[in-house]
């Protein structure tokens, strides 16, 4: 075997180590010393933030074990941080998890309600989402079931539930869970396209059935005037004109009309005007927008309208529609039903970008 003793290795002790090694501890001290402010500050804003509760913070026990976990990981220097509890405690919580005996404990008062009655005032809080606790009182009356008004509104928090009404968007769920067999939404998106006299904000009016996840397109344009909103309208009305009563939610952007949306009321449909600035009324419009941004118009330069109405349609029309899996549908496509055996094979569209596996 080879013998590298008489290699010789330079030495440690040099000018340039010793430069080296100062820069190093230099900014080793720098590093350290803004990280200890970080920490200061973040201990003295806590303790402000605690003082504003005026109470006891209650963890739980997911709670306490990741604060375990962390703290743990920080080593004795934990006592000079932590200020949720005492770092007796913190200790205590730690031996506990250790021997498999930490918990929860409950203060005050054990609870001698029967769970009969827990279920029953949760199931009308969560049947009813724009109840107050007057109205779930007086429910709980007329069953012969007496709590306080305290008592109740503890249980609801406890569970997860707010009184109302700050429950407005639970109640808002429940709405578009009573109408889905006939919910519709509308709405606009935007994309800049580079054509030969440079950029143009182009404008995507689309509809959605909310039952059946089709998304129709109903126009494309750079200026979405009156005229070219009402026509879209009326191109849309086919899917209207049965005598089924629908509901067609809608932000309360300027550029639909009242004439727009007298289109639609003439076929026994309800156009129900969102709040300013509440994009997360119309998830199902949202979701979709965010969709196609994602997985098609972020992974292309678009050059001219008919470029960009072409993404748009072969997207939406031939994959969105047909055969791309959806999370809300159980992970199935819209119109697309599968075979069980057969070569498995890999259909491409817009150069790649989508892909679509089939069996022969």
């Amino acid at each position: 075997m080879e013998s590298f003793a008489h290699i010789k290795t330079p030495p440690i002790d040099t000018p340039n180590n010793k430069f080296f090694q100062y820069f190093l501890t230099v900014l080793g001290m720098m590093v350290h010393s803004h990280l200890v402010r970080q920490i200061e500050y973040m201990k003295v804003e806590n303790e402000i933030l605690r003082s504003k509760l005026g109470k006891q913070i209650r963890t739980t026990l997911q709670e306490k074990q990741k604060l375990i976990r962390y703290g743990l990981r920080i080593g004795g220097s934990i006592k000079n941080i932590i200020s949720i509890v005492n770092y007796s405690t913190f200790r205590r919580w730690v031996i506990e998890s250790e021997a498999g005996t930490l918990q929860t404990k409950n203060l005050g008062r054990p609870r001698r309600t029967p769970q009969e009655v827990i279920d029953i005032i949760l199931r009308i809080a969560r049947e009813n989402f724009d109840w107050g606790l007057g109205h779930i009182l007086g429910e709980l009356n007329k069953l012969k079931i007496s709590r306080g008004r305290t008592f109740v509104k503890d249980l609801l928090r406890e569970h997860g539930i707010e009184p109302a009404p700050r429950r407005y968007e639970d109640s808002w769920d429940a709405f578009l869970k009573r109408t889905f067999e006939t919910l519709w939404a509308v709405d606009f998106f935007s994309r800049e396209i580079w054509t030969p006299f440079g950029k143009k904000l182009m404008f995507v009016l689309f509809f959605i059935n909310i039952r059946t996840r089709k998304v129709h397109i109903a126009g494309i344009t750079d200026h979405p005037s009156e005229l070219w909103m009402v026509n879209r309208a009326k191109y849309m009305e086919e899917f209207f004109e049965d005598d089924t009563k629908k509901i067609l939610i809608r932000d309360g952007d300027k550029k639909f009309p009242a004439k727009f949306d007298k289109i639609f009321e003439i076929h026994n449909t309800l156009v129900k005007k969102l709040p300013y600035k509440s994009p997360n009324l119309n998830p199902y419009a949202e979701s979709w927008v965010g969709i196609i941004q994602r997985e098609l118009l972020d992974k292309f330069f678009i050059f001219g309208k008919r470029h960009f109405e072409y993404l748009v349609r072969e997207y939406t029309y031939n994959y969105y529609n047909t055969v791309r899996p959806h999370s809300g549908l159980n992970s199935k496509p819209i119109d697309y039903t599968g075979k069980s055996e057969g070569k498995i094979k890999c259909e491409s569209r817009l150069g790649g970008v989508i892909k679509h596996y089939y069996r022969e």
